[in-house]
């Protein structure tokens, strides 16, 4: 019996040995595969004398986008909801890169209120603006209505940018050739925009209007770019990647465990997942294309749905009523 119990002792030592060397041998070969796949921003373009707005830089890939677009010597304002936060990423920021050139701006994007006195701010202290990288989103589980009436999620992934572009739009032409950069997701496949409800103020399920945001980022960024045809400011949007942001992090043991490795093994880290971001900002491979939808720093097609003009400018002519757009503000 003792005999039987070491021997069981170590066949079960030797099975978790086996387990734990198949699970990293299988966690390794995921990581190359997400490593070889994954695209890369191979332009060395610089970028001194250049400024730039990211929204969202806080965390993520928006602080890997302004660290490596501050790299390359561009002045960069981080549009940041928490100043606080946001005055922290400043100050690493600029010791990681050495550039000194960075600057923290209030914006919230759920407030038209907040992203009228962002650009107001811009428009009067910055002589130009040359790339408008609108990064920042949410996902909210639980229904929330800001203070414009608007449904949380949509009004800082859609109208939040959509009322920002106009009022930052003279800017950008001012400083062409320009490019705006919209990060949208391939959850948008999940999701149809219904026209008669994109303010879901009375939604069960706030968490759908994620991927109807990034619906209504697709489009606009297609009717954006056609409005903007000869005006020497592009628009492209992209999908960065699912990305491991450690918002699994609170998921209880055992259940972790497989997501641990679905998470480490496919999906990109916040350094990957910056890459079509910048891509788009910087390439030259990309100067004067507009309009296009890019995943891992290459141009990909969208669904029939995404891809409907008349839907585009319908979104278009209804937002520009609930982000309530006036006579001053600037037409695009």
């Amino acid at each position: 019996m003792i005999l039987n119990h070491e021997l069981c002792s170590e066949l079960i030592k030797f099975a978790v040995i086996g387990v734990t060397v198949g699970a990293f041998v299988v966690l390794l070969v995921l990581k190359i595969y997400v490593y070889i796949s994954c695209g890369y921003c191979k332009s060395n373009a610089k970028m001194n004398g250049k400024t730039v707005i990211v929204t969202g830089p806080t965390g993520g890939i928006g602080k890997e986008t302004a660290r490596e677009l501050a790299k390359r010597g561009a002045r960069v304002i981080l549009a940041c909801r928490n100043e606080e936060s946001g005055k922290k990423v400043r100050d690493e920021l600029a010791n990681s890169t050495g550039n000194q050139d960075i600057v923290v701006k209030k914006l919230d994007l759920s407030s038209q209120k907040s992203i009228r006195e962002f650009a107001a701010d811009i428009n009067r202290t910055e002589p130009k603006l040359n790339i408008l990288i609108h990064n920042a989103g949410t996902a909210e589980s639980k229904l929330h209505v800001t203070e414009d009436g608007v449904e949380l999620t949509m009004a800082t992934n859609h109208f939040g940018p959509f009322l920002l572009t106009h009022l930052l739009i003279d800017l950008l032409k001012r400083s062409k050739p320009s490019r705006i950069v919209i990060v949208a997701s391939e959850l948008y496949r999940l999701s149809s925009l219904n026209l008669n409800k994109l303010n879901p103020t009375d939604t069960w399920f706030p968490v759908y209007y994620y991927y109807v945001s990034k619906y209504a980022n697709i489009c606009f960024t297609r009717e954006l770019a056609r409005r903007l045809e000869g005006s020497g400011v592009t628009a492209n949007c992209l999908h960065p990647g699912m990305i491991d942001s450690g918002i699994w992090r609170n998921v209880p043991v055992p259940l972790n465990w497989p997501l641990k490795l679905i998470i480490k093994g496919f999906f990109k880290t916040p350094e990957q997942g910056c890459q079509t971001t910048v891509h788009l900002a910087v390439s030259e491979e990309v100067e004067g294309v507009s309009g296009k939808y890019f995943m891992d720093c290459k141009e990909r097609g969208l669904s029939r749905g995404a891809m409907d003009d008349a839907k585009a400018k319908k979104l278009w002519e209804l937002s520009e009523k609930i982000v309530n757009l006036s006579e001053t503000d600037p037409k695009i």
